[in-house]
């Protein structure tokens, strides 16, 4: 279930005392639609600029996800626009960014952002995995397996996003911006494309289409057939349970793509 969104307005005094004594007086707030992963988005105004707030409640089953964003951040700018704090207050932990004044990647056939997503992936691939704690692909998506020896190919030492939603994307400039690296994770290089190629489908490409996109990549074209048709499997299994008995239309398109793309796999291996 996504966390309930609120207003810069409606959070509690000592939290917005807390945001102000990092960016000085915020003179405007715009708030944002959020995300599946945070209650809290908005764009603070101030004399120095603008910055990007995100935030859950402390006692938020995500909050873990607020750490880590703050763990990693020093290793993946300026892929990810800089953290200028962190903050726990009256009950809520609190994050503002560099604000990057860009729009979400279009992910659509022929889309002019895909080239500029690719050569995202391919500089994520080029950093070191830093040594924080990590969740590990392997251990994500175990419960969704047919057996349990199909996770030893997800394992890995590469750092992954894992979240390739295009609202995490934003395109500024000619260069893309990876955002909400909450579920920031290590594993096998390939896994991040194999996860974007998901997207692709649901954006309107075929399976096949999807995979052309992301071929030049050096960590795909090192993906072993079978592991991959154990992701795709995985993820299909991965999006059913997110569906549950009554998916709405965005989730339901989520699951669509998934299984268009285990059956390509499954015809493949």
């Amino acid at each position: 279930m996504p966390a309930p969104s609120i207003t810069f307005d409606g959070l509690p005094s000592g939290a917005r005392t807390a945001i102000e004594a990092e960016t000085g007086p915020i003179l405007r707030v715009e708030n944002v639609s959020t995300g599946l992963n945070s209650s809290l988005s908005a764009l603070a105004h101030t004399a120095g600029g603008v910055v990007f707030l995100k935030g859950l409640r402390s006692d938020h089953r995500w909050a873990w996800t607020q750490q880590r964003e703050a763990d990693i951040n020093p290793y993946v700018t300026p892929l990810a626009p800089r953290l200028l704090f962190h903050a726990i207050a009256d009950g809520w932990d609190l994050l503002g960014f560099e604000a990057i004044d860009g729009h979400h990647a279009d992910y659509s056939p022929g889309s002019p952002d895909l080239p500029i997503v690719t050569g995202a992936l391919r500089e994520l691939s080029s950093l070191p995995c830093p040594d924080i704690e990590l969740r590990r692909a392997e251990q994500r998506l175990a419960a969704y397996v047919a057996h349990p020896a199909d996770t030893d190919a997800f394992a890995g030492d590469t750092l992954l996003h894992t979240d390739w939603n295009n609202h995490n994307v934003l395109i500024a400039d000619d260069r893309a911006h990876l955002v909400d690296w909450g579920w920031a994770t290590r594993g096998a290089p390939w896994i991040d494309p194999a996860h974007w190629i998901i997207w692709l489908i649901a954006a309107g490409h075929t399976p096949s289409a999807a995979e052309e996109t992301v071929a030049f990549l050096p960590a795909w074209a090192l993906a072993p057939s079978r592991a991959v048709a154990a992701f795709a499997d995985a993820s299909a299994n991965l999006w059913e349970e997110i569906a549950g008995p009554a998916p709405d239309d965005w989730t339901m398109n989520m699951l669509n793509a998934a299984r268009l793309w285990q059956q390509h796999r499954s015809h493949r291996s």
